[in-house]
């Protein structure tokens, strides 16, 4: 019979399946030393990980999985948690093991799945309320994902997104190199920069890419202006769109960061994605603007789809994006919904008993 415990005795050691892993990358807006210091008190001595390049991450992420962590954390933007989630579940599966609960700490620039999630602002120690509230009003949930050259991510595009964060990257190097502009680098003042003084004029002078993509998978569902299906579905290998375009984008949330709401129609089938192809101008996003941030725009220069997996197809190499990364340009790019969802932490959902 197993020993009881008196209220004099210490109460028992958790197990790592009683733990928490948080990984923090260490290149993040909100990621300071002093912020560093309080998680390093607040979670299990050796469940906080800081990661400043990606070998380190990719480290980091065998670590966690061979201890079997239940919950890993995320202390970053998103891609920080597509990185990690990339890792940790390939190592899991490597492993045999059922790879574990994700969640973030809303820590970096953009944050689209904040949104999604529930994830408190970074003002005001939200990261560490979130801590708090992840053992006490939080739930669970599950979120399907994109797979993209082996990445798993909630979203990614082709064209001007992908042309705006590659210049946003080279903004907020060149302000960080500034001692009177460092602060700045990170935050809202070097988008508005790479959007306003570097994005729009670059989109003003380029031409609109020849694109096709091709269904690849189950049927696919157009959408009309309304959101609503339209016409018969596009069986697999049939042409979804052809021609010129500004922006080929896909997600599984409806969110691309700062809460633009880029695809609104992202939630509608859990088997399928939204595929956002738009050809709009730079005067019907000037004038649009708001409501093309809040996803109520409407237009026939941009269409939809509900897709479980396609082809991207450009007569020239195009920047592409992978959760909010420029990861270079490309010319063919194939995507899909990842086989299966991953669970995470839900500040939305009420938690579990």
């Amino acid at each position: 019979m197993a020993k009881s415990r008196t209220p004099e005795d210490p109460p028992p050691k958790p197990t790592v399946r009683d733990r928490v892993a948080v990984v923090a990358n260490g290149n993040a807006k909100h990621v300071t030393d002093d912020l560093v210091d309080v998680l390093d008190q607040i979670v299990q001595s050796g469940d906080l990980f800081v990661s400043r390049t990606l070998e380190e991450g990719r480290e980091i992420a065998e670590t966690i999985s061979e201890r079997g962590y239940p919950t890993v954390l995320t202390a970053g933007g998103d891609g920080t948690f597509v990185q990690m989630v990339t890792w940790i579940t390939a190592a899991s599966k490597r492993e045999g093991r059922q790879p574990p609960r994700f969640g973030l700490l809303r820590l970096g620039t953009g944050n689209a799945l904040a949104w999604v999630l529930g994830a408190e602002n970074p003002k005001g120690r939200g990261a560490v309320a979130d801590l708090a509230r992840l053992r006490t009003t939080a739930g669970s949930g599950t979120l399907r994902l994109l797979e993209v050259e082996d990445i798993l991510t909630p979203f990614a595009g082709l064209g001007i997104d992908a042309i705006t964060l590659s210049l946003y990257n080279d903004t907020r190097d060149r302000m960080r190199r500034v001692p009177i502009l460092e602060r700045f680098a990170s935050g809202g003042l070097a988008y508005a920069i790479a959007i306003g003084g570097r994005a729009m004029p670059d989109y003003l002078t380029r031409g609109h890419p020849y694109v096709r993509v091709i269904n690849e998978g189950a049927p696919a569902i157009r959408l009309g202006v309304d959101g609503q299906p339209v016409g018969p579905e596009v069986q697999k290998g049939d042409l979804l769109y052809e021609g010129p375009s500004r922006m080929v984008a896909m997600s599984t949330i409806p969110y691309w960061g700062f809460g633009a709401r880029i695809f609104p129609f992202a939630g509608e089938r859990e088997d399928r994605f939204n595929l956002r192809v738009a050809d709009v101008g730079t005067l019907d996003v000037a004038l649009n603007f708001r409501q093309l941030w809040k996803g109520t725009y409407r237009s026939d220069k941009v269409h939809d789809f509900l897709v479980e997996e396609a082809s991207i197809h450009y007569d020239e190499p195009l920047e592409l994006q992978i959760g909010g990364d420029p990861v270079g340009k490309r010319r063919y790019v194939k995507v899909r919904l990842a086989p299966e969802p991953i669970a995470v932490v839900d500040y939305y959902a009420p938690p579990g008993l």
